[in-house]
């Protein structure tokens, strides 16, 4: 694309959601300008691509690429380990009880943008500038985009994928209602003793989750969630006494463990927004949704934001009108409520020692693992979203 008149679409931030939302839009037909740096640390952080997600990556032509540096999730394991009265037995979600060979694919989230980046770069529907919005002007036709290194590009709609602090978000005036938790994430690449048979476990404690995520070969990712004192000394260790205490806390489940990639660490939070989309301004990702790294819903909630816009927008002559931001918006109330209250109740009930959260939450897991419809229940739903290609 030479022309920036022809522009349908300016995508602002170029991390996994923002280079997803450039290349599903692309091949929908629409002319899109992509804007940001399209890297990602190297810090240890994984994302647990769930099946639909994985379906949607496919029929964008990214799968091929990732199936070498990806791991499945066959088995996904929740143990209570918070030492409560009501303490339940380790609950397994199969993916054979649907069917599925895997509930989804991990991988290392630097791996996952930088083959996006490629295939976005090599699509003539995009044009990446690698440089920053720093003005976003509204119109009643048009919302002109500016900032050093380029000149302005007036276009019919943005998409706001620039994150927790995002700037399309503040120019639409969407309002926001977010929150912190006394919890740092600490992350890392670890290679261990034993197989992890492509298993998750995902242990329960009092300062949040600690979760080993399978990836190719005898190497897991690890999130682990610890109050921002006890994660400040975790994180001042050394490789070598780092692994040992990952291995306290898993129960030595893959054996003896080694750090074999970066570790990083990240404050918890958590963000809402009270619209989708408004001005010819519409978020996805982070713009829209934040909160902890439960249940792998993060990065995936945010390819359902790629995939219900692109099908808002599909057939409208232009992207930006009004019926196609309200049928976008309609689209994620509800799906992104629901799950956004999901992850913060149980992230909640993990950091508080009362009673009758711990029953409820103790009585949830008790009936998951004896009841298989209702199981396989909340696996569907888990899987659920509407990231399939369409």
């Amino acid at each position: 694309m030479t022309d920036q008149q022809n522009c349908d679409i300016a995508i602002v931030g170029a991390g996994a959601v923002g280079l997803a939302a450039a290349l599903a839009l692309a091949a929908a037909g629409r002319q899109v300008a992509l804007f940001g740096q399209a890297s990602a640390p190297r810090d240890g952080r994984t994302v647990a691509l769930l099946d639909g997600s994985w379906r949607l990556l496919e029929a964008l032509g990214l799968t091929e690429t990732l199936d070498t540096v990806a791991a499945p999730l066959a088995v996904m394991r929740m143990v209570d380990d918070t030492g409560s009265l009501f303490r339940q037995p380790p609950v397994e979600f199969k993916a054979a009880e649907l069917g599925l060979p895997a509930f989804g694919w991990n991988i290392e989230n630097a791996a996952l943008v930088e083959a996006m980046a490629a295939k976005a770069a090599a699509e003539p529907r995009i044009r990446m500038i690698p440089q920053a919005v720093t003005q976003i002007t509204a119109g009643a036709d048009s919302v002109r985009l500016a900032g050093d290194g380029f000149k302005p590009v007036a276009v019919r709609l943005v998409v706001g994928a620039d994150g927790r602090k995002s700037r399309v978000r503040e120019a639409a005036g969407i309002t926001t209602r977010d929150w912190s938790y006394p919890q740092v994430a600490l992350t890392a690449i670890l290679s261990h003793r034993r197989e992890h048979r492509d298993a998750s476990t995902e242990f329960h404690t009092r300062s949040g989750p600690c979760t080993l995520v399978p990836m190719p070969g005898r190497r897991s990712s690890l999130v682990w969630l610890v109050e921002p004192t006890e994660a400040e000394r975790i994180a001042g260790l050394d490789d070598s006494a780092f692994a040992q205490a990952v291995e306290r806390r898993t129960h030595s489940i893959l054996g003896a463990l080694t750090v074999a990639g970066p570790r990083g660490r990240v404050p918890m939070g958590g963000l809402s927004v009270d619209r989708f989309a408004g001005g010819r301004m519409a978020l996805i990702g982070e713009a829209a949704h934040v909160f902890p790294p439960i249940g792998a819903q993060g990065l995936n909630l945010g390819l359902r934001d790629v995939a219900a816009l692109r099908d808002a927008v599909a057939g409208a002559d232009d992207p930006g009108e009004l019926a196609a931001l309200s049928a976008y918006d309609r689209s994620r109330q509800a799906d992104v409520r629901l799950r956004t209250g999901a992850v913060d109740a149980l992230n909640r009930t993990l950091l508080t020692d009362l009673l009758p959260a711990d029953l409820m939450r103790g009585a949830g897991l008790l009936a998951l693992s004896r009841i298989a419809p209702l199981r396989r229940l909340v696996m569907r739903q888990g899987l659920a979203g509407g990231t399939a290609a369409g």
